[in-house]
């Protein structure tokens, strides 16, 4: 298996993760988003298929954005000083495992390998969090992964859920 960025590839190959809007975000998307600058993709392949993506774009964690008791928890982990209206972070736009390989723990390894990456590359771009608007269905596998909800209660018609990861806990 190997990790390559999307626009290295000449070819994506065969993909199916059951779901037509992660499926159509590969194939059609991905590689506009990259062209415009919004949004790098990244293929999880061996000699046969495409075995999962992910995609990270910029973000930012804002005040204005969330409800304030959650705002307060959330500061409450930088210092008082350093308290601002905002603070960054990377969001994954899309993370998707082909159906022949769910229940291996590619997703969950993906995950670990971006928040490995974020934290090697600090040097780079400072980024606090990592953030993600988790499909419903989702939302326990990136609990699972340590993220939390940025909301107190989530919308009946929500179609997905906006969660956050902490980056300074690895570093602790």
């Amino acid at each position: 298996m190997r990790l390559v960025k999307l626009e290295t590839l000449d070819t994506i190959k065969p993909f199916d993760c059951a779901d037509s809007d992660l499926n159509g975000f590969l194939f059609d998307d991905a590689l506009f988003y990259h062209g415009q600058m919004l949004a790098n993709t990244f293929v999880l392949e061996d000699d046969e298929e495409t075995i999962a993506y992910y995609s990270l774009l910029n973000d930012k964690i804002s005040q204005t954005t969330i409800e304030k008791n959650l705002w307060r928890k959330l500061r409450k982990s930088i210092p008082h000083e350093k308290h601002l209206g905002s603070y960054p972070a990377v969001k994954i736009g899309r993370l998707a495992v082909s159906q022949s390989h769910k229940a291996e723990g590619i997703g969950t390894n993906l995950i670990f390998g971006i928040k490995q990456m974020l934290i090697e590359n600090r040097g780079n771009s400072a980024c606090r969090f990592l953030t993600v608007d988790a499909y419903r269905a989702a939302v326990p596998f990136y609990e699972k992964n340590g993220f939390k909800m940025l909301v107190n209660e989530v919308d009946e018609d929500a179609h997905t859920v906006p969660m956050y990861y902490d980056l300074k806990q690895m570093l602790e």
